[in-house]
């Protein structure tokens, strides 16, 4: 390891250790309520209660340069360190029919392919002498960008960072061998039962063409061109559809001044619209029950349907909800009933999963042995009915509502943390204090709140249920919850 990474990597270690006692000094005097009132001696942990933690977040500021880039900037001197962030109005949502994958393989080549007046081997050198880091990735949403550099390094770092989001120059041959390493994990896709139940899952959910569940396949990455790529950095990233963040041992007059040097004259363009289609209600209605056959010693299990978005006014009560269900571990229902109390399962649970652009997802998971595949459904269906019917008792409640407050704080557990929520509110079109809110309504919360929330929007007649397994015996476990339906693992090899 050389001499600048060894003491980047220092700097880091202590950063650790001041993080340590930064939670330490602000959850101090929730920790210090646990002691007991006696002469030295706590009280029963059993017994003890904690004061919600307090905490209010400090405030970036935010600046909107001529060309409507918007920056966040915290200043944190702690360490010489700088971080830059930068989420790009882009996704996967907007590849063509035909060319699925194209989006991930232009950030994977904005980072790779070089930029500006740098080759590829040019930039990874440069970086080496610096130890600085950059990331690019498109996901499906969002396009995300960053920069950790030493201070003093900063405006080096800049300069390659813009020039690689503003001009790449997507090296043919990086090009091609990023389209091969994509085509090889598609040649493994099969390979892992998990990986298959999540993906056909959402498949069944959403539809295999929809943006939120289509896949890439060899055919669709082979057709993908450099040309592809140059046009969709064009047509998709401008500094108008940009939130840059930066937190660090900075001048915030001085970094003001380095991003307008690098971004100030980049020109504003036409941002796409990120907006992403809602199933079909009819559709979102239906159940359906469906099994993979794969030779696995355990059914892979997934049971849910579509839910809400995470600004709907009923995400608190039913997140609170899924808690108490099923999304606690040990806490929850469904694993002290299908794990700890019947045996059933090892890993097994629910999620609430709620965006704020597409359409959210409730689904209880496990992985189980094939003779109890329909028994694990049944625990699942009568809990979520009993979720349905009864009011959750003032424990259950209570220890929900404690685990949300008291966790609120851990995320603003750093600077870099504050900015990057801010910036995910704004890009979701989410107020600043959207968090905040969410906190004050779980303190609010009752148990009729999550009654009627449960009622509402969880729907045991409206299951899709997928199970991978053996298909000598899963269709025989399904089909009392349904007509079984098979989906066929098609081999991923050549074009």
């Amino acid at each position: 390891m050389s001499k600048v990474k060894r003491k980047r990597l220092d700097v880091r270690r202590k950063g650790g250790v001041l993080g340590v006692i930064f939670l330490t000094l602000l959850l101090g005097p929730a920790l210090a309520a646990c002691a007991g009132t006696g002469e030295g001696v706590l009280s029963d942990p059993r017994t003890m209660t904690f004061a919600p933690v307090e905490f209010s977040p400090p405030d970036p500021e935010r600046v909107v340069l001529d060309n409507g880039m918007v920056v966040y900037l915290l200043e944190d001197h702690e360490l010489p360190l700088v971080t830059v962030t930068a989420t790009m109005r882009t996704g996967s949502w907007l590849d063509p029919a035909d060319k699925v994958g194209l989006a991930a393989i232009t950030g994977g080549g904005m980072r790779t392919g070089g930029g500006g007046n740098l080759s590829a081997e040019e930039v990874d050198g440069e970086l080496e002498q610096f130890a600085g880091d950059i990331n690019i990735h498109i996901g499906r949403e969002s396009g995300t960008a960053s920069l950790d550099v030493l201070s003093k390094d900063l405006k080096r770092g800049l300069h390659i960072f813009s020039a690689l989001i503003r001009t790449p120059t997507f090296d043919s041959t990086r090009v091609e061998l990023a389209k091969l390493q994509v085509i090889e994990g598609i040649r493994r896709r099969q390979d892992h039962a998990g990986s298959i139940v999540g993906r056909e899952f959402f498949k069944v959910l959403y539809g295999a063409d929809h943006p939120s569940a289509r896949q890439s396949t060899i055919e669709s990455v082979s057709r993908i061109t450099r040309e592809d790529l140059i046009a969709f950095h064009r047509d998709t990233i401008y500094p108008n559809g940009m939130i840059v963040g930066v937190t660090g041992d900075f001048e915030k007059e001085d970094m003001l001044a380095a991003l307008r040097g690098v971004f100030g004259d980049w020109k504003e363009g036409d941002v796409p619209k990120l907006n992403i289609a809602d199933v079909p209600e009819s559709d979102a209605m239906k159940s359906s029950v469906w099994f993979i056959d794969k030779a696995t010693t355990q059914t892979h299990l997934r049971v849910g349907h579509l839910s809400i978005k995470e600004q709907d006014p009923d995400y608190v009560p039913l997140a609170i909800a899924n808690d108490i269900l099923g999304g606690s571990s040990f806490r929850s229902r469904i694993f002290n009933d299908v794990r700890t109390k019947r045996g059933l399962a090892y890993s097994v649970g629910s999620r609430l999963m709620a965006g704020a652009h597409d359409q959210g997802v409730w689904l209880a998971k496990a992985e189980t042995k094939s003779a109890s595949t329909q028994e694990v459904i049944e625990r699942f269906i009568a809990n979520i009915e009993r979720m349905r019917s009864e009011l959750v008792d003032d424990a259950e409640l209570a220890e929900a509502k404690e685990a949300y407050v008291n966790s609120f704080v851990f995320s603003f557990a750093s600077p870099s943390a504050v900015v990057r929520r801010l910036i995910e509110l704004e890009y979701d079109g989410l107020p600043k204090d959207f968090l905040q809110q969410l906190r004050e309504k779980v303190v609010k919360l009752t148990k009729e709140d999550i009654l009627e929330a449960a009622k509402k929007h969880l729907h045991p007649d409206r299951l899709k249920i997928i199970a991978v397994g053996s298909g000598k015996t899963l269709p025989v476990a399904l089909e009392t919850f349904g007509d079984v339906k098979e989906i066929k693992l098609m081999p991923e090899g050549n074009p």
